[in-house]
This record gives structure tokens, sequence and C-alpha cells, in this order.
């Protein structure tokens, strides 16, 4: 029998590139927020993928941008750590534009003794194959990657082949989940992205970045779940945006949201939300660490 493979990979790029869509491809199941807008994930979060043969621990990381806000530098700040003592690296880029300052602010901070797989994802929007090519080769100009592959993360083309060329570059080593672990994280964090989600995607451009989920109540029993969360924005006009007329868009977030946590922990769910304004939230370090925004060594 082959040697047991495993290691921790981290994940990085710049915003909306599909980091988060690729690897919920990968753990087949629906862990990580995913939006067409940038900047949707705000933690370090790791996604495990466990076979017979390989456990691989993914580490999700906020897409790197231009930080505005005290919540933007804590969102660069874990993107940076996530390199710290992993064993791959794959920086992930969008196929179908050319490469631009947020990607190589991103190869920029690449550590140069971990090796480091190019993945050129959105590959199935690209038009021309010979600007396909201009691309890739920009990117062997910019960094000596150890390995390249161009993917589809919506299309699941070449997904199972990338997760190929990660283990053949993952040491032996030991199991370091259990095999029916999929996310290191609390259910109480991936219910309360899943609520964050639908309002991302609900709202469209009418609610900036200024979004935050908690959960206040989760009560389980045998055959349903209770949940309370609270979602906290910034201004009151956001607030009634959120609630909408005569309550419809909460009641929607609320009904999307609800299918999908039934989805993850396969009871009837009961859940009611509610929405309170915290004024600049997001520059204010007391809020940013009770809802969740902050390292690990803090």
């Amino acid at each position: 029998m082959a040697d047991f493979k495993s290691g921790f990979v981290a994940i990085i790029g710049r915003s909306n590139v599909g980091k988060s869509t690729l690897l919920n491809q990968i753990l087949k199941g629906h862990f990580l927020i995913v939006s067409p807008k940038t900047q949707t994930t705000r933690n370090k979060i790791k996604g495990i993928y466990t076979k017979d043969d390989c456990q691989i621990v993914f580490i999700d990381t906020p897409g790197l941008h231009k930080a505005t806000t005290e919540l933007g530098n804590v969102m660069n700040e874990f993107a940076y750590n996530s390199l710290e003592g992993v064993d791959l690296v794959l920086l992930v880029v969008d196929a179908s534009v050319k490469k631009g300052k947020g990607d190589d602010f991103a190869i920029s901070i690449l550590p140069k003794k971990v090796p480091t797989i190019l993945i050129l994802n959105k590959v199935d929007l690209v038009k021309n194959a010979d600007s396909l090519k201009e691309n890739i080769d920009s990117y062997k100009e910019a960094f000596p990657f150890s390995g390249g592959i161009t993917v589809s993360s919506t299309e699941n083309f070449n997904v199972d082949t990338l997760i190929e060329m990660i283990k053949e570059k993952l040491p032996v080593g030991p199991k370091y989940y259990p095999d029916d672990e999929a996310i290191d994280l609390p259910i109480r964090f991936v219910v309360s992205e899943i609520i964050r989600e639908k309002i991302l995607l609900l709202t469209n451009d009418e609610i900036p970045y200024s979004v935050a989920v908690t959960i206040e109540a989760f009560k389980e029993e045998e055959k349903m779940v209770s949940i309370n969360a609270t979602i906290v924005v910034e201004r009151s006009s956001q607030k009634k945006i959120i609630i909408g007329k005569n309550g419809n868009m909460i009641k929607q977030i609320g009904h999307d949201a609800r299918i999908d946590i039934m989805k993850l922990i396969d009871k009837k769910v009961y859940l009611e939300l509610f929405v309170k304004v915290e004024e600049e939230w997001r520059n204010n370090k007391h809020y940013l660490r009770e809802y969740g925004y902050h390292n690990d060594d803090e």
C-alpha cells in the first residue's frame, strides 16, 4: 500500500477569482460563502479533503485587496498568516482577464521556499486561446511556479486533475482530522456565513460589505434546530433595505438560508432573523472581535 500523504495547502489570490467556489467543488459541498461580488470570504477557513490515500487541509483566505477599513486590514492579515507553515500554496487567478495589480501583489507575498501551483480559474470564460497563452506566459515570467493548470470551478473542469497534482507535492504524513470532518469551523459559523451569503446575493449592490451575522441562539433537538440570528449593518437605511417592503426581503433571506441550512444539518430548521444598526462597526476593534473577525494570535 502506498504511503499516506497529508499536508496543509493555502489558497490565495485577489478578490473574486473563485477561490471559495473552487474549494466547494473539491469538497463536493456548500461550506464556504460564494457570491459574484468581491471580498465575500472574511475569515481564514480550513476545508478538509480526506480519501484512503491522503488528507489535504485547505486554508481558504479572504481575497487580497486594498484595505479601506479596519475589517479590510484584518482580512488581509488573515491571508498573509495563511502562508505560514503550509506545505503547498495554490495561487488562483482569473484566466479570462490579464494579470493585474492585485495578482502582482499576491505574487509578491508568495513564499519562495514553499512549492506553489498556479491555477488559472474561469477558463470556461476565455474566448481566445492566444490571449490565454499570453496570460500564462506573463505569470511564468513573474514567479517560478512549481506547476500550473487551467480549471473551471463552476464547470468542474480539471478539478480532479488538480487534486492529483496537489497529492503528488504533499509529504508523507499523519491524518490530522477525522474522516467525516469536512470543515474546521463550528456549525454556528457556517450557518452565519450561509445567511450572509443570501444577503449579498439578494440585495445586489444596495448593501455594501457592511454586513455581519451573529448567531444568538442555536437549539438543537432530535428532529429540528431553532436558530436566532442577528444581521448587523452600519446605517438605518441599510436596515430598511434588509427588511424590505412589508418585510419581504428579510423573509426571502430567511427562506433561502433555511433551505441551505437544512441541507447542511439534515434536519428541519426554524430560523428567526433580527436586524440592528452598529455605526462604523468595521472600524471598531471591539465589534470586530465580537463578530469573529480577529486573528488567532490576538
